[in-house]
C-alpha cells in the first residue's frame, strides 16, 4: 500500500488541487452573489440588452443539412484516419472494406446532388421549377376540387 501512494501522488495532489478549485468559485459565489430580487431579474438579455420576441426562430433546412453533411465527412475523416495509421496491419482485405465505404459515400453523395439538396443558389431551383408540369407550376390552372 505505501508503494501504491508512492507512486500516484502526484494524481491526488492534482484530484485535491482541482476539488479545491472547485469549492473555492462555488463558495465565493455564493457568499459575494448578489440576492436581489426584481421583476426583470429571470428576463433573459444579452449583452444587457432585453431580447425582443421569443427565442424560437425558423431557421432554414439548409443549415441543418449542413450540418448533417458535416457529420458524414467528418466522421467518414475519422474512419479513413484511423484505416490510414493500421494500414499494414488492415491488408488487403482492409483496403477493400475501405474502397467499398468511400464507393458507399461516393453513391449517397451523388443521390443528394442529383435530388437537389446541394443546390442552394435560387436559379438552379427555379430552372428546376420551370422544369416541372404547369399543373403543379400554376395552382390557378389546377382544376377545382368539389366540397
Amino acid at each position: 500500500m505505501p508503494s501504491l501512494i508512492a507512486q500516484n501522488w502526484a494524481f491526488a495532489i492534482y484530484v485535491i488541487a482541482t476539488l479545491a478549485i472547485v469549492f473555492l468559485m462555488l463558495g465565493l459565489s455564493y457568499v459575494l452573489g448578489g440576492r436581489s430580487r426584481g421583476r426583470a431579474k429571470n428576463q433573459p438579455f444579452e449583452s444587457g440588452v432585453v431580447s425582443p420576441g421569443s427565442g424560437h426562430l425558423r431557421i432554414s433546412a439548409k443549415f441543418y443539412l449542413v450540418a448533417m453533411f458535416f457529420v458524414i465527412f467528418d466522421l467518414e475523416a475519422v474512419f479513413l484516419y484511423a484505416w490510414a495509421v493500421s494500414i499494414r496491419e488492415a491488408g488487403w482485405a482492409g483496403f477493400i472494406e475501405v474502397f467499398v465505404f468511400i464507393a458507399v459515400l461516393l453513391i449517397g453523395l451523388v443521390y443528394i446532388w442529383r435530388l437537389g439538396a446541394l443546390d442552394w443558389a435560387p436559379l438552379a431551383r427555379n430552372q428546376r421549377t420551370r422544369s416541372l408540369p404547369t399543373l403543379y407550376r400554376d395552382p390557378e390552372s389546377a382544376p377545382k376540387l368539389k366540397n
